[in-house]
Order: structure tokens, then sequence, then C-alpha cells
């Protein structure tokens, strides 16, 4: 079904009719999803995925609950009845607060693709796999297993509220990974590199693809031959080429207003205090141009806007939609996201970074006299309640007098996230990122985070004496 065909529904009645015994708020949300899913592993093909998904679904908020539903027979007649359905579910027995205006006009928004992936042949994007994976097992004979991934996504929404706000956006994602593999015979070893954003096949110009599986084979090779990590508290230099990751899960969730709400956060109840080092500015920012976690309109149709959420230490927002907003007697901060049209929308990241300081990143290094040099992280696990984490380190240098020794395995950061941000002293005048798929409450969205370069005078490393 295309976008046209669901506008040109009676959508106003639709709305109307899951209003008729009662709520504040209501909502219609129609997503198209369509595209391709590769994975090479084994020297082989393993995995050939083409689709399209198509769906509507439709809320109603009687704060400070919210009643959801969805269908991907997409006619009025079913429509019509997901609607009485939910009403139902309201169960008020009183007449909607208010009529549905007439929609307001429709803003249609489309990011700016170069190469659009479907002009691009399947045959096409499996040489790329193909030869990204002949790239990583030519680097060395150590490298037994290599696994290489490809996937593009065109997504266009369209969403129309009780309020007569609607809007539209077509976006298209595109990622490219590859993980490898090193063995001596004795030990074995992992490398991992991804790349993506809201870009086309571009993204795979100039050879990248192979330039990707060349860094996964190497960092593999390089923690092989490494010797493990010192272990205890130590002084610790994040690299800006580290990404967000321990920003986004020690203080980024907490920041998410469902979760301040409901208690389950360090940041409940804080607005106003200090809770990081003046040195420390947190942005959570879809404007970007390009990133994995960029878009025009949320998924509730709220306009997307940079959202400064501590200021110089100070806290000053959480990430709010709509239904966590009304809680709070304010307005969205155009976070409201869901992973598709069978999911109902919740306060979620977007683009969440440090914003850059002053210090050339060098000084900062330079600085180190004894201690870690985190170049690239790895996953983790965090506690959002007390901000208590683990992250792994995927590639980390020994440094004695502001000078790299020698790389490092088997490191983990250990620590808690809001005292943390209040120790770090020096922030680089840098800012690099990482993107990802985000996990909470079962929905998985893209991400991406950023840091500049960080220096935290002492936190935990896990390693071997």
């Amino acid at each position: 079904m295309t976008l046209k065909r669901i506008t040109n529904l009676p959508l106003k009645k639709i709305l109307s009719r899951s209003l008729r015994n009662g709520g504040q708020f209501a909502d219609l949300f129609y997503e198209s999803r369509s595209g391709t899913s590769l994975v090479l592993e084994n020297n082989r093909l393993e995995k050939v995925i083409t689709g399209t998904d198509v769906g509507v679904g439709i809320r109603v908020i009687e704060e400070p609950h919210a009643f959801y539903a969805y269908t991907n027979i997409i006619t009025e007649a079913s429509l019509l009845s997901l609607s009485a359905q939910l009403s139902e579910m309201v169960k008020q027995n009183r007449p909607a607060p208010f009529v549905l205006p007439g929609p307001s006009p429709l803003e249609s928004h489309r990011h700016s693709i170069r190469i659009p992936p479907d002009t691009v042949i399947l045959e096409a994007k499996t040489v790329i796999l193909e030869e990204a994976n002949e790239a990583a097992r030519s680097i060395d004979g150590r490298i037994r297993q290599v696994k290489v991934a490809y996937r593009d996504e065109e997504r266009e929404i369209y969403t129309l509220n009780s309020l007569g706000e609607q809007g539209t956006e077509r976006q298209i994602q595109t990622v490219f990974l590859v993980h490898t593999v090193a063995s001596d015979g004795e030990n074995l070893e992992t490398g991992y590199e991804l790349i993506g954003g809201m870009m086309g096949a571009e993204i795979l110009e100039k050879e990248v693809h192979l330039n990707t599986a060349k860094t996964a084979a190497h960092r593999a090779l390089m923690l092989l031959e490494a010797p493990h990590a010192p272990q205890g508290p130590m002084m610790v230099v994040l690299s800006s080429e580290a990404g967000g990751t321990m920003i986004h899960e020690a203080i980024g969730h907490g920041l998410e207003a469902d979760l301040a709400q409901q208690g389950l956060s360090k940041y409940s109840g804080r607005m106003g205090e200090k809770v990081a080092s003046p040195l420390i500015t947190v942005v959570d920012n879809p404007t970007l141009k390009n990133q994995r976690g960029s878009y025009f309109i949320d998924d509730e149709g709220t306009p997307s806007r940079k959202t400064i959420l501590v200021e110089k230490g100070v806290l000053i927002s959480y990430m709010y939609d709509r239904l966590s907003a009304m809680k709070d007697k304010t307005h969205s901060t155009g976070n409201g996201r869901r992973q598709s049209y069978r999911h109902r929308p919740i306060p979620r990241m977007s683009n969440t970074y440090i914003e850059p300081g002053e210090t050339d990143p060098h000084e900062i290094l330079a600085s180190l006299k004894t201690g870690l040099f985190v170049k690239k992280m790895g996953g983790g696990q965090v506690d959002t309640v007390n901000g208590d984490f683990v992250f792994e380190v995927s590639e980390a240098y020994k440094v004695e007098n502001g000078k790299i020794l020698h790389p490092v395995r088997g490191a983990t950061l250990i620590g808690n996230g809001p005292r943390i941000l209040t120790e770090i002293d020096l922030v680089g005048s840098d800012l690099g990122f990482a993107i990802g798929t985000c996990g909470k409450d079962g929905q998985g969205v893209p991400v991406s985070d950023a840091q500049p370069t960080l220096r935290i005078p002492s936190i935990i490393v896990g390693g071997r004496s």
C-alpha cells in the first residue's frame, strides 16, 4: 500500500471513533518498511532476506494510561474496527473532550540520499560481501573466521493526531559490518568493525568495505599478540574514536523521561541539580545530517530538535515523548520513537553525545603519565537505577609518560556513570561517533552516540596483574 492510499481513507472519522468513549489524545501511525539483508559466513552466503512490511497503529491516551493496537490489514473497515476496540478499552463512557479539527497541511521530509540502495542489484551487493571476506582473510593465515553482513532499509512513515497535526518522512538506512576471529592454536580473539547511517549505497564507495574488513582483521590479530591488560584503579583516557557508548549507557537511558518518572533512574527528581563536571554538556540531537539516529519528525509526528540535557554539569531536561510530557505538564522533545507500527512509542535517544571542549586531544593523551588509552569500546551492561556499569574494551593501549607503549587485551571498565561524569577533568576539542541499535522494552531503534576525547582521573580496569 502506498502513502497516497492511506491518506485517501477517512482518517478523521477513524480517529474520532477511537475517542468516542473518551480520551485526551489519539494518533495514527502508518509505516511501510522494505529492505535487504545479506550475511556471508564461512566463505558462503548464508542469508538473503528481502521483503516489505506495511501496517498501521492507533493509540488513545487517557493520561496516565495509553491504549495501543495495530494491524496490517489497512482498509476503512479494519481501521474503524480497531478504533472501536480501543474506544471500548478506554471505558470512560463520556464524550470525547473535543471535536477533531481538519488536518494541517501535510509536511513531507526526505533525507539526502545519493545512491538509493534499491538501485543497486542484489548481485552487486553480494560481490561487496565476497570482496570484504577475501580482504579480511588475506591479511594473515591466523584469521580463521569471517562474518560479513550488509543491511539496507527504506522506511516511510505517516502520522496524524487528534490535534490535526500530520507529517510524513522517508528514511533510508544502510549498515555494513565485519566480524573476524583470529587464532594462534591456543588463543582466540575477535575483531569487529561497524559502519552505517542515514545514507544509501554511497557509504561503501572508495573501497570502504575493504578497509572495514581489514580494520576488523587487524584488530583481532593485534589482540592475539597483545599482553593482558593490567587491573586495578588507574587513569584512563577515552579516545573520541571510542564513540559515546559509555555516555549512552551510563547517562543516556537515565535521562529518558519514562524511566525518570518511574524512579528507575539515578537522575529521577534531580532537575536543576549538578550531575556532572562543569566541563560536561550532554545533548540529544536527531537533526544531525546522515547520522544513524537522525530524523525530521519522531514516530509521533513531533518535529525533531536539538535538546540540551545536561548543560555545564547541570541537569536541565529529560527526553520526552507525548505521554511522558503530559505527565510532567511539558512538551515533547521529539523523542517519541518505536521499532515499528507493531510497537507503541516511548522516549528514546537519537544521536546522543557530549559536546566538544577546548583541550587539544593530543595534550590529553600526553598528560597520561601511567594508565590506559581506550580507542574502541565494546558491549556492556548498566544499571539505570544506580548507574553502575561494566564495559568491555575492544581496543586499548598501555601508556607511560604520555607515550603509547603497546596494545592490551581483555580490558574492562568498571564504575559508576554518575560518579564518573562528575570526575572527568579534561574534555577534548574533537568528536567521534559510533552507531548501533538500542534496545529498550523489547524494542530496537537505530541510534548513534559520540564523545570527545575524555580523561577520567581514576576508574577500575578489569584485566590481569
